[in-house]
Formats: C-alpha cells, structure tokens, sequence
C-alpha cells in the first residue's frame, strides 16, 4: 500500500548534502533513479532536479525502512528522513557534488510506484539514448534525464539575464497581441477560426514585427518582449513552427547603437555558460561574406576561405570553366589543410555532397611528392599547379574546386567548407566566434516566377545612399536596379548560426509606399493589408530600428 505524504516537508534538494552537513536530520524526497541490494544493506541513488544523493538502508538499525526499501524499484517516487552521514574512505564518488555523504535512513514513505519506463533514465552516453520517436512519444520521461533539466534551467537563467539587462538599458516590457490580423512576412500564417464571426480566421503572429513598429509611433522609445511566433513552414534544424524570441525596437536608433546594445547582451548572457566574448563583434558586409565564405553565417573558427582561380585560368580552352567564366560565372576552390592525404573514397563522398547544393562536380587537386588532380588530362600539369598557387595551398594540402554560377558555387563550397571541417575535425571546442554580417540586399530576385523578393521583410529601410536607385527601379521602371539595393539590415552569427537578425525600419510614408510598388503590390492591395500601418506612418513616426534574437538551448 502506498504512503502518503501529509505534513512532511523535505528538507534538502538531492544535490545540496555536502561534508558540512554531516550529523544533521534531513528528509529528501524524489525519484529512485537505482537500487543496490547487498543483503543487510539496500542502497538507493535517489534523484531530484537537482542531483543525486546515495541513501542507506541498513537492516540492522532501521529493520522496517530496510525492509519498505527493497520493494522499491526505479522510478519510484518515495521520500526519506535520516542523518547525514560521511561515506567510508575509498567509497566516496567525486564526479558527483554529494559524493562525499550519504544519508542513513530512518524511515521512509512510498509515495507512487511507477511501470519500468521504456527507456533508460540515466543514460551514460548519447549512444545509450532511446530514438527520438519513443523520446518524443514519452518525453514527461525524457524530461527527468539531467541534461534536459540542465538545459530547461539554463533557458530560465537566460530569459532572466535578458530581463535584467534590458530593464538597465531603459527598454519597457510590452506584450503583443496573438490573434491579429495576417500581415504575411514571409512564411505562411497560422490561422485560428472566430467563432463569433463565422467564415473569418485570426492569424497567429510570425513575428511582432508591426506592433514593435506602432509602438515607437506611440512614443514608448524602448520596447522588448519575450514573445511567441508562430511560422507554418517545413521542420528544419534551425526552423521550428513556434518558437521564442527576444524582440527589441528603439527609437531614434542607429546600427551603431543596436550593435553596441546586442554585444553587452550577449556578452552578460555568454557569461553562464562560462565563455567571454570579445567586444566588438568582428564585422562583414554580405557580400564579403558570401566572397569569402559562400554563406551569410560564415563559421569564423577555422579558415578556409574560398579562393577565386580565375586568374590561373586565363586563356583557357577547357570547355566547362571557359563557359563558366565567359557567361559571368566563377570558379573556386577551399584549400584544405593535409588534404593531400583525402582517400578517393573521401573524395567521392564529397562531390556527391557538393552535388545537393547544386554543384555539377567537384573537381581536386593533391600536393604530395607529385602532384595529382582529377583536372591533370584536361589542363595539363602547369596549368593545375597554377591553380594550386592562385589558392594559396602547399605541399600536402588539398584544393576542391566548384565552377558554375555565383549561387551555385557560393552554396556548394560554403557548405562543402562545414562539412570538410566537420570530417576533419578541424573545428576547435569551447570556442565562439561572433560577428555581424551587414549591409544584406534588399530585395533577392526569385526566378521561377521572375520577380523580387524582400530578403528580410518589406519593412526594412534601403541604405541612404541607395535610395535613388529605389526612386529610379520604381518610377521609371529601371527594375533591375531592385537587386542592387542594400539594406540597413544585419544578422549576429555565431560559429555559423544565425542568432539575432534585425534592421534600420522604413519610418517614412513614401518610402514606404516605394517599397510594397517595388514588391508588385498595387495601393489598393497595400491598403488592404498594411492600411492601418500606412495611415500610422503619418502622424509623426520616428526614426526606430529593432533585432529579434533566437532563444534556444538544445533540449
């Protein structure tokens, strides 16, 4: 029969018991994360949120808790008084912070017994883990694994972090509402029906991109939350259907100023994790970016740049890279250190890699005693050894080389760069590598249905000096003009994730109507989508910018 608890208190977590504590009455209350039966002696690992403490049941001087303590199993749920104890020299456990004590029990209630769980609570490594479907299926179980509750308390000690930074910056905490109006930024809405108007849907926000906006308008200066969005869009790594966000605004502001306050956040929230970051964030324009590293979120802890070889191509007659190089393509190639010892095994692997992102093939050269390359037939030994020098390899590194358009060649050897350092290990740990990549276009040109694009959203404030150009794209139909627009818009990366993304806003009426014409939308069309943000943009709106930032743990 089951105990209960009544007025019992615990008086300690299972992780709180330490050598100073010894003599002291206590009672613990948890999970049986592992028994030991030794005969006269049941030995119970009892776990909380907070660690594990090693409780004793000796048969000889508490007989009726001894013999209760046998018929517990893992994951019970029971609750223990007794003393605190030293353990014996040569049985203290030093990887756990209690494992210097154990409590002799006096007694003990059996609060709920539990089925055998169908997996291991206490896995030892992420081999042991269960597959993600039964983790899934019973993730209140899941849930009890110490590196998840780790994770979930780190979440909490950051939101709390930001909470207290951003009340020191003079920011306010505002709640945006959830059930809006659509207001499409991107990705596809998820609609919630009325049920007092029949037949019309609310929409669940994306992101709080307008009311941060109508809050400057409203003169609040400094706006943040902690806020829920909701994106119906295919599950990726780095793409969930909701997740949460720091979102900030501020008026009057200048990318300056949100860098400054962006770094001091991160810098504080780094701290507990125990990584220091340096100030400033090392900065680079999207283009330089993409030139060197294939990707606007460059991974900044190892090298590998892509090396342009057009220059060593010069007068070539091999077909695939003097096309290439003649319609206005590129030909490049990352260097990589010991390369030369790639297996072709290896190398085939990687060119099948490069092929998803859209790289008709992946060519190499190896600098060992001789050189050797799959290009030696087509170009000839000098000209190989030429590309070899133009990217700046030595004796025994490899070079992997992708020719066709700018994208194409930008996204196979920017991922293919990743990838081969990933295999390589060549990736150091407990390193973290900011920057801000700025300056990003303002529209992308899409052609399977041959028009442009915001890239971040239509929102976004064209750089000063390139306004003309969106005056000249608009009203005298220069469209092509669209894809040379830049945008006060930046992203802070983070050893090749995207954290934070944001941008100087649109805050002038006209500027903004520019912008949805460019976009293909005709006034009436804007009107009935964004009316109510058009008419607000007249009443005095202040210059204002603002960044959102991802918060996630891996759990």
């Amino acid at each position: 029969m089951l105990d209960h608890l009544g007025n019992l208190e615990r008086t300690h977590s299972c992780g709180a018991l330490r050598a100073e504590d010894v003599g002291k009455t206590v009672t613990l209350m948890g999970w049986v994360a592992r028994r030991r039966d030794f005969g006269p002696l049941t030995f119970v690992d009892l776990r909380d949120r907070d660690g594990i403490t090693q409780v004793v049941f000796n048969e000889e001087t508490a007989p009726a808790a001894h013999a209760k303590a046998k018929d517990v199993r893992g994951e019970y749920v029971i609750a223990v008084t007794g003393e605190v104890v030293l353990r014996a020299e040569g049985q203290r456990n030093l990887k756990i912070a209690t494992g210097e004590t154990e409590v002799s029990a006096r007694e003990i209630l059996v609060l709920n017994d539990a089925r055998t769980p169908p997996f291991q609570i206490e896995q030892t490594s992420a081999d042991a883990l269960a597959s993600e479907d039964v983790r899934l299926k019973y993730r209140y179980l899941d849930l009890r694994r110490p590196q998840l509750q780790a994770n979930l308390r780190l979440r909490h000690r950051v939101v709390a972090e930001i909470r207290r930074y951003m009340d020191e910056q003079g920011f306010t905490e505002i709640e945006t509402p959830i059930l809006i109006k659509s207001t499409p930024e991107g990705a596809r809405d998820y609609i919630v029906p009325s049920r007092i108007q029949p037949g019309k849907f609310y929409a669940l926000p994306q992101s709080p991109q307008l009311f941060k906006q109508l809050c400057m308008i409203a003169g609040l200066d400094k706006y943040y939350q902690i806020a829920r969005c909701f994106r119906d869009e295919d599950l990726r790594a780095d793409r969930q259907p909701e997740f949460t966000q720091l979102d900030v605004e501020m008026s009057f502001a200048t990318p300056e100023q949100v860098y400054r306050l962006i770094e001091g956040l991160f810098t504080r929230v780094f701290r507990l994790v125990g990584a220091e970051l340096t100030e400033p964030f090392q900065r680079l324009t999207y283009a330089e970016a993409m030139r060197r590293y294939g990707s606007d979120k460059p991974d900044l802890r190892f090298g590998m740049e892509l090396q342009n070889l057009a220059s060593a191509l010069e007068g070539t007659t091999f077909a695939p890279f003097a096309s290439t190089l003649e319609s206005g393509g590129e030909v490049k190639g990352i260097v990589v250190e010991g390369g030369a010892t790639l297996s072709r095994k290896v190398l085939d692997e990687l060119q099948e890699f490069a092929k998803r992102y859209g790289a008709g093939a992946l060519a190499w050269i190896k600098l060992s005693d001789e050189t050797s390359s799959s290009l030696l037939k087509a170009l000839g030994q000098e000209t190989v050894e030429r590309m070899a020098n133009a990217a700046g390899a030595k004796k025994g590194d490899a070079v992997l080389i992708v020719a066709g358009k700018s994208k194409v060649v930008a996204a196979s050897l920017g991922a293919l760069r990743n990838e081969v350092a990933r295999r390589e290990r060549l990736i150091p740990e407990n390193v973290y590598a900011p920057l801000w990549v700025t300056e990003f276009p303002m529209f992308e040109f899409h052609e399977d249905d041959g028009r442009y694009y915001a890239m971040h959203h239509p929102f976004t404030s064209p750089l000063d000096e390139d306004l003309p150009l969106l005056r000249r794209a608009v009203e005298e139909g220069e469209t092509h003009l669209l894809g040379l627009l830049r945008a006060k818009a930046y992203d802070t990366v983070v050893n090749g994730i995207e954290a934070a993304g944001g941008s100087i806003r649109i805050h002038q009426r006209e500027v903004q109507g520019l912008v949805f014409k460019a976009l293909g939308l005709t006034m009436e069309k804007a009107r009935e989508r964004f009316g109510f943000f058009l008419d607000a943009l007249e009443y005095g709106t202040p210059p204002h910018g603002g960044i959102a930032a991802g918060i996630w743990t891996n759990f």
